[in-house]
């Protein structure tokens, strides 16, 4: 197996060899996973991390402050911030090094929304992580780390399952996955290691009659496909409200172990929040291969707020990333995911022999009703299919010829060139 990576360096003897990477630009030839793997770490190397991590969080602040509002260049952050960062906090080169990249991602991830007319506020890094390349980690055939501290090494033990089918060894054991940048984290009083893997993109294959699925996003169905998949989305608005009700309770109590369970809370919401998410996506994509679709087509979030004026800000920031989570998994598999403008969508009668539009149409958030021809079905589930819809007519009328002759709904696929509607019993 090898590891590969910004600045990663050839690593001989018993370790697993380390790839060299300088290119930049070379993301898009890659398909990227991570492997989440708990470690057993002695007390004494528990020490030496604990201690790592906190001069991460000094050097991050330290990069952070030179470059808001300066620069977003890793070189610039870099040159200015590295000696300082080596002088403050104890941490090694190849570690100052990464606080660097790391800073400036995040930047320039702000800059990208800001640019995009969104609020963005100086970043702070309190998440008890630290980066891992070729240089700080070294990955043994007999699957233990060496783990680059502030002092000596911390040598630790991955715990994988006994199971030889286990997630974990759909990488580790095969060699067309490399080892790339990785990330310790600390959390539930337990260190884990976040191996990130990478192997090279599978062309894709273009098929003869292309499918897409259709994806409507909402409050009470947070995600509906244009197959009648409904993934509901009451457990998630609640469990976020308890959250945020139990941190209006802590602000009030006013004191600093109720400032630190708010910590813990919001912390514990984002690890639900993003699990749920996930789990989310892995179910959209599953119905996209289910159905043989090349496509996914979301609404495009651009003006959600006025769209739905009852979702929240956790709702729209639910809504950004299951759409990102979607796009990372539809890249390994080939697939499609592209956003269209969502007007009337949830007006239009799908029924491609009727096409009504009419605000009436919607007589309530979970039914619709044709007023031209009297379709019924449900309101979300009608949306998602107009999306799939207009995502094969733009690629029919366009000059962005997508490919797509069809949209994968529940009663089997749809084509817009004389195929005949067999939803209209779904």
């Amino acid at each position: 197996m090898t590891l590969s990576g910004e600045r990663f360096s050839s690593r001989v003897g018993s370790s697993l060899i380390y790839e060299n990477e300088t290119n930049e630009g070379v993301a898009d030839k890659y398909l990227y996973r991570t492997a989440i793997t708990r470690l057993d770490v002695p007390q004494s190397d528990a020490v030496k991390l604990h201690d790592l991590i906190d001069a991460w969080h000094a050097g991050c602040a330290i990069a952070t402050d030179y470059a808001w509002g300066r620069t977003t260049s890793r070189r610039a952050i870099q040159s200015a911030t590295y000696d300082t960062i080596r002088e403050e906090t104890g941490l090694k080169s190849e570690h100052a090094i990464l606080v660097c990249h790391r800073v400036a991602e995040a930047l320039s991830s702000l800059e990208e929304r800001r640019t995009q007319g969104q609020r963005v506020s100086k970043p702070s890094f309190r998440s008890p992580t630290v980066a891992y390349d070729g240089r700080t980690m070294t990955l043994f055939e007999d699957w233990q780390v060496s783990l680059t501290t502030l002092e000596s090494r911390a040598h630790c033990d991955l715990v994988l399952p006994a199971d030889s089918d286990g997630f974990q060894y759909r990488y580790l054991a095969d060699d067309a996955w490399s080892l790339t940048e990785s990330t310790l984290t600390y959390r539930d009083e337990r260190f884990y290691l976040h191996l990130g893997f990478r192997r090279l993109r599978p062309e894709p294959e273009t098929p003869e009659h292309e499918t897409v699925l259709g994806v409507d996003l909402g409050i009470e169905q947070l995600a509906v496909t244009s197959t009648g998949r409904f993934f509901s989305g009451r457990e998630f608005t609640h469990e976020q409200r308890e959250a945020i009700e139990r941190q209006r309770e802590l602000q009030l109590t006013g004191t600093r172990s109720a400032y630190r369970t708010i910590g813990q809370v919001r912390a514990r919401s984002q690890r639900y929040g993003r699990d749920y998410l996930h789990r989310v996506a892995n179910g959209i994509i599953e119905e996209a291969m289910t159905h043989d679709c090349s496509a996914i087509a979301f609404e495009d979030l651009t003006g959600i707020r006025s769209r739905l004026p009852n979702a929240t800000v956790v709702h729209r920031w639910a809504f950004r990333t299951l759409l990102t989570f979607v796009q990372y998994r539809a890249k390994t598999r080939g697939l499609v995911v592209e956003t269209i403008d969502p007007h009337y969508t949830s007006q239009r009668c799908s029924r491609t022999d009727c096409g009504h539009t009419d605000s009436d149409n919607r007589l309530s958030r979970d039914e619709f009703r044709c007023q031209s021809c009297g379709y019924e079905l449900n309101a979300d589930y009608n949306a998602a299919k107009n999306i799939a819809i207009k995502y094969v007519r733009r690629g029919h009328t366009s000059s962005r010829r997508t490919g797509v002759s069809q949209c994968a709904l529940a009663s089997g696929t749809l084509s817009l060139d004389g195929y005949t509607d067999r939803s209209v019993t779904d």
